[in-house]
C-alpha cells in the first residue's frame, strides 16, 4: 500500500512556472498510474493529468495542455507536475493520487499542496 507525500506549491506571478513533486512511499510505486487533480476556492475537485506506470502515456486536461507536463522518475518514486505560463484561474489545492494498473479508481491520496497564480 502506498503513501503519498505532495510539495512545491506556493504563490507565483501570472506567467511564472512551478514544479509540484509527489513521493511514494512503499516498494510498488512503478506498478501504478499516477495522477494530479485540483480543488479551487467554490468549485469540485477535476482532473488535470495522469500517466501511466511505465510513463509510455500521458493525458491532460484541456486547461492545462500545453502548459503543463506530467512526469516520473520509477527510480526515486516520484510523479511531477511541471506547471508553465500560470494564470490566476490556475489557483487551487493541487493532489496527488495513485491506482493500481489494472484499476479505474484512485483510491490513495496526498494531503494537498496549495497554488496560488496573482495578477
Amino acid at each position: 500500500q502506498v503513501q503519498l507525500v505532495e510539495s512545491g506549491g506556493g504563490l507565483v506571478q501570472a506567467g511564472g512556472s512551478l514544479r509540484l513533486s509527489c513521493t511514494a512511499s512503499g516498494r510498488t510505486f512503478s506498478s501504478y498510474v499516477m495522477g494530479w487533480f485540483r480543488q479551487a476556492p467554490g468549485k469540485e475537485r477535476e482532473f488535470v493529468a495522469k500517466i501511466n506506470s511505465n510513463a509510455g502515456s500521458t493525458y491532460y486536461a484541456d486547461s492545462v495542455k500545453g502548459r503543463f507536463t506530467i512526469s516520473r522518475d520509477n527510480a526515486k518514486n516520484t510523479v511531477y507536475l511541471q506547471m508553465n505560463s500560470l494564470k490566476p484561474e490556475d489557483t487551487a489545492v493541487y493532489y496527488c493520487a495513485a491506482r493500481p494498473s489494472r484499476s479505474n479508481k484512485y483510491d490513495t491520496w496526498g494531503q494537498g499542496t496549495q497554488v496560488t497564480v496573482s495578477s
